[in-house]
């Protein structure tokens, strides 16, 4: 009996041990996680636009300056009130729009013609860098939201945030021509001093403005509306603030409508020169998916699809998952992945280099995640719902993932006696190993079953010292305790 209960002392000392290098190893995991959700998950929303018309707002992607790893691209979220503009700018990064909700109009600047595109619900559109453009919002009741990539590229003024260049403007936002001395800048308009203070000095309901309510509103309401041929006349208007000009006037202004002419009323010249092809609109939902299978599909738009966003160098993608499926384990060897959670709620997993868990966390709608280049990730649909989410990759060539389970993964590329000994295990039971997966790029929820498991009797009875001892002890164990 005294010999029974050293041994259980010694059990139990052993299985102390156990359990508190198990906790202090749980603990160590818990923190990495911690740490990756807090790089990869990008959940911090900056207020870059606020007005009572709308707003923009920006999630900067991860970025240590002690890591070789950097995310050049932000995510941006524009929200806009019906009836609202957001006034012309240009940016110092590339642009790429896709309309997550609503419909759209945008005008930009496309080989020194002025382009308007409409965009709806899947719509995507690309505004290259240095291309002045506006926004806006027609509907009479139904709010604009678009979510749109901001390419953070070498020229432009820093990796942690990208600048807006305000065409348009007043007070509030200033306009880029309200920079330079008003002396030079009344010369260079030919206006009066007085009438140049006035038209710099009039806007002040921030970049993001309703264009029907008061007076100066339904000024902007009544130039968007118009036709092409109409626009110049209504400029004259909008120049003279709502009075007819003298025949002075007309002189002295005439240059300052000439360049509001050629900023903004240039779609009818457009119209009669079709050798400025000006790029298109490519809808995201009427595309046939890359891939498709009982559990989900996916739909990959390069360059060769779309050809705008070779000059911005990104890619975009949708991937829809059935409830509980997942897209099997994969590496981009060519791109930075960013994907925005649209519908539903589901998990990210991503590992680190050395095969530890970076991130498994738990993502909802909205939510923001970034996958470095390199670095093995999937992504898990939760039970109760289909999980949709919409993204961009830092490559506009097709992205030829890397598939590490699946039917046609690595795990079937490499399967041979160099692969098995890198395992430790021998060719057949490597075969059995690769084989068990019968899907490829999206798996079902669970395709293992424990009936198919044909691992042989005794290699299921193997147990560790350690087990067999506290097994053979069990019911002594508790005699004792009680």
């Amino acid at each position: 009996m005294e010999d029974r209960r050293t041994l259980l002392l010694l059990v139990l000392v052993l299985f102390s041990g156990l359990v508190s290098s198990v906790s202090a190893n749980e603990v160590e995991e818990i923190e990495q996680r911690t740490q990756g959700e807090k790089w990869f998950l990008l959940r911090q929303l900056h207020n870059v636009v606020q007005t009572d018309a709308g707003s923009m707002r920006m999630v900067k992607g991860g970025y240590r300056r002690d890591s070789f790893l950097h995310s050049p691209m932000h995510i941006g979220f524009i929200s806009m009130d019906p009836n609202s503009l957001f006034i012309p700018q240009y940016l110092d990064s590339n642009l790429i729009l896709f309309v997550h909700h609503g419909e759209a109009r945008v005008g930009h600047i496309h080989s020194r013609e002025l382009v308007e595109r409409h965009l709806k619900h899947g719509d995507v559109y690309t505004i290259p860098a240095g291309s002045a453009f506006y926004l806006e919002n027609r509907l009479e009741n139904q709010r604009l939201r678009l979510i749109c990539s901001i390419d953070i590229t070498s020229e432009s003024m820093g990796w942690h945030a990208f600048q807006s260049f305000f065409i348009g403007g007043g007070t509030h936002p200033a306009s880029v021509l309200a920079g330079f001395d008003h002396n030079t800048l009344a010369i260079a308009l030919n206006v009066s001093p007085e009438e140049l203070h006035t038209f710099l000095t009039r806007q002040t309901s921030g970049p993001i403005v309703h264009i029907s309510g008061s007076h100066h509103k339904n000024m902007w309401s009544e130039f968007l509306t118009q036709e092409p041929h109409q626009k110049l006349a209504h400029l004259k208007r909008i120049v003279n603030f709502g009075e007819e000009a003298s025949p002075k006037e007309e002189k002295s202004t005439w240059s300052l409508r000439k360049f509001l002419f050629n900023l903004v009323n240039r779609e009818n010249v457009v119209n009669h020169h079709h050798h400025h092809k000006a790029p298109s609109v490519y809808n995201l939902y009427k595309k046939k998916p890359n891939f498709k299978n009982h559990y989900g599909w996916s739909k990959n738009v390069d360059s060769s699809d779309y050809s705008p966003l070779e000059q911005s160098g990104n890619g975009v993608y949708l991937v829809n998952l059935s409830p509980g499926s997942m897209m099997a384990p994969h590496v981009n060897p060519s791109a930075i992945e960013y994907g925005v959670v649209l519908k539903g709620t589901g998990r990210i997993q991503i590992v680190y280099p050395n095969g530890t868990l970076a991130m498994n966390a738990r993502v909802r709608e909205g939510d923001v995640f970034w996958v470095p280049r390199y670095f093995p990730f999937c992504q898990i649909a939760s039970t109760n719902g289909h999980f949709e989410f919409f993204g961009f990759t830092t490559s506009a060539r097709r992205n030829h993932q890397q598939f590490l389970a699946g039917k046609n993964s690595l795990m079937q590329s490499l399967r041979g006696p160099e692969f098995a000994a890198a395992f430790g295990i021998d060719e057949k039971r490597l075969k059995r190993i690769a084989n068990a997966q019968h899907e490829q790029v999206i798996l079902p929820a669970s395709s293992w079953d424990s009936s198919q498991d044909k691992t042989s009797e005794p290699e299921r009875k193997k147990r560790t010292n350690f087990e067999r001892i506290v097994e053979s002890l069990g019911s002594d164990m508790i005699m004792d305790f009680d």
